[in-house]
């Protein structure tokens, strides 16, 4: 992994000019960047292009989940220049997940491109353990920690690259899954910033690289700082000292 593409910059604005203004200011330092429903929705595939058109990686984190039929029909729509890794929920299940693999790598092998990432979601982080307990799974047998790697090895075992997952399961994913199966970890919080909004399992950059997380998504420290460009700087030290530590 190239190491100016560990820290995916959240672009969580329905603005396409806020969004490309940010990216402007960002590049090269930072590569990649998180299109999620709000830009998306507000915007449509549009920014996709004009973010590729500035040499931006895509993480498109629509977080598919529905039928087989539909979500394939949906991936293969956005197998599209610039979008680098697609996501969806693993709970669709196995079928599910299969299928969207299947169109999105022949839709981008139909229009000539590198077919994206596909990973799925194993939990949202805004879930803590009491919510999982006693609204998403009572009686379950499992707990929290236990269900997100039956989701991802789930999502390994029907073909997908890796998963999204907060850093507190990186290192059972890894244990279930393998090195080479990445994690996605949004909820990352530098401790110089305000708060966690609505993320509840959350870790700092450097905790979540020692836990051994691949990509890093991060929003508000960078897109609401004073000075984004000197916040990206500021969180990529952090996340390449930790990288020097973990190395040993």
């Amino acid at each position: 992994m190239e190491e100016n593409s560990e820290i995916i910059v959240a672009l969580d604005t329905n603005s396409p000019d806020e969004a490309v203004a940010l990216v402007e200011r960002l590049m090269p330092d930072i590569t990649m960047y998180k299109v999620g429903m709000e830009l998306f929705y507000s915007c449509g595939a549009g920014i996709i292009d004009r973010l590729a058109a500035l040499g931006a990686k895509i993480f498109l984190d629509l977080k598919l989940h529905d039928i087989p039929v539909t979500v394939g029909r949906a991936m293969a729509a956005l197998a599209r220049p610039g979008v680098d890794i697609l996501d969806v929920h693993a709970s669709g299940g196995s079928r599910m997940m299969k299928e969207g693999l299947a169109a999105v790598r022949g839709a981008a092998q139909a229009r000539g491109v590198r077919p994206p990432k596909v990973i799925a979601v194993t939990l949202l982080t805004s879930i803590d353990r009491e919510v999982f307990s006693r609204e998403i799974a009572p009686g379950c047998d499992c707990n929290l920690v236990e269900h997100v790697v039956r989701m991802a090895r789930l999502a390994k075992e029907s073909g997908l690259d890796g998963v999204v997952t907060s850093a507190f399961e990186v290192s059972a994913i890894r244990e279930a899954c393998g090195r080479d199966f990445i994690t996605v970890v949004p909820g990352v919080r530098p401790a110089w910033a305000a708060d966690a909004h609505d993320q509840r399992r959350c870790m700092t950059p450097r905790q979540a690289v020692l836990a051994g997380a691949d990509y890093l998504v991060v929003g508000r420290p960078i897109t609401r700082a004073r000075s984004p460009r000197d916040a990206a700087a500021r969180l990529l030290d952090e996340v390449r000292e930790a990288r020097r530590d973990a190395r040993g």
